[in-house]
């Protein structure tokens, strides 16, 4: 039985494979609509989602199994007291595998080290992201052809952005990328980021505050939101919040073919002005989202058409 907490449980053959599967899924998904029949995912959202847990729920769907389960800490027994790990024993008696979001780093390793079934972490903290590392892959592939020789931003909140740290290690096992860390001092990413992946690897990258310096030399930006539940201090989420806001004026300065992918909710971060551009990627990458957890899905239950 294996688990995915973080994206390094994957290899690169398999994050490859899986990528492989989804694009077969996305040119006949009929082939794939009962693969899971009569298995049941379980979703333990102990903090709101939107998009992660639809496309959770949809991949299962459509795959041809059931999903059971809560949206939100209060509606289970965690408001009780009960501890994740006893949550997951016991719905590991009802389900053949769980999806687990929670706002503390380390839950859903906690509940993988006691669980019965395959645990997915949909997202713990300001710690890791896998499943929306590897909708970011597939996107990448899909819009640029491949995952190596390119420059990639990443602009926002880099301290507390889980998905630009997931994604982050992923990209760093695969060739000739540069990367762009682009940010306020008080959002920069992570000390232990930078020298336990990037410089352990010997990767180039440069940080910068403003974004207009930079545009022009970038394949793919990722925007983040300055996530307003990572703040300790209001104020400081006020001051910062509209820091960056990329709209058609920063768009001209970018090549014909940048990408702009973010991992959603977007806040005002991205300009609506710019949605119908073709550079603007964020929904068919949220689209994506579907497709590459029912490739997980099938991965973790072992099951194939």
């Amino acid at each position: 039985m294996r688990h995915l907490i973080d994206i390094k449980d994957l290899s690169v053959q398999e994050i490859d494979g899986l990528i492989q599967c989804a694009e077969d899924i996305i040119k006949d998904p009929l082939k794939y609509a009962q693969v899971c029949r009569g298995k049941k995912l379980a979703i333990l959202f102990f903090e709101p989602s939107t998009r992660t847990r639809l496309s959770f729920e949809a991949a299962m769907l459509d795959l041809g199994g059931s999903v059971l389960g809560f949206s939100s800490a209060e509606t289970s027994s965690a408001s009780k007291g009960e501890s994740v790990s006893d949550t997951t024993r016991v719905v590991g008696c009802y389900a053949d595998i769980i999806a687990m979001r929670h706002p503390k780093e380390g839950a859903p390793l906690a509940a993988a080290m006691k669980s019965y079934v395959p645990i997915i972490n949909a997202g713990d903290g300001g710690h890791n992201h896998p499943t929306q590392t590897l909708t970011d892959l597939l996107t990448i592939k899909t819009e640029k052809g491949r995952l190596d020789s390119f420059t990639i931003g990443f602009c926002g909140d880099l301290k507390f952005g889980r998905t630009v740290h997931s994604l982050i290690s992923a990209l760093s096992r695969y060739k000739n990328i540069k990367y762009v860390f682009i940010s306020p001092p008080e959002l920069k990413l992570p000390d232990y980021i930078k020298t336990d992946v990037l410089d352990a690897l010997g990767l180039e990258y440069t940080e910068i505050e403003r974004m207009d310096e930079v545009l022009p030399e970038l394949d793919i930006l990722y925007m983040t939101r300055v996530q307003k539940e990572r703040f300790f201090n209001e104020a400081d989420y006020i001051r910062l919040k509209d820091t960056y806001i990329f709209n058609e004026e920063k768009l001209k300065l970018a090549k014909d073919d940048l990408s702009i992918l973010h991992p959603l909710p977007r806040v005002n971060e991205i300009s609506p002005s710019i949605d119908d551009d073709k550079r603007a990627c964020y929904f068919r990458q949220a689209r994506n989202g579907k497709f590459i957890r029912m490739a997980l899905i099938m991965k973790l239950l072992e099951v194939s058409v």
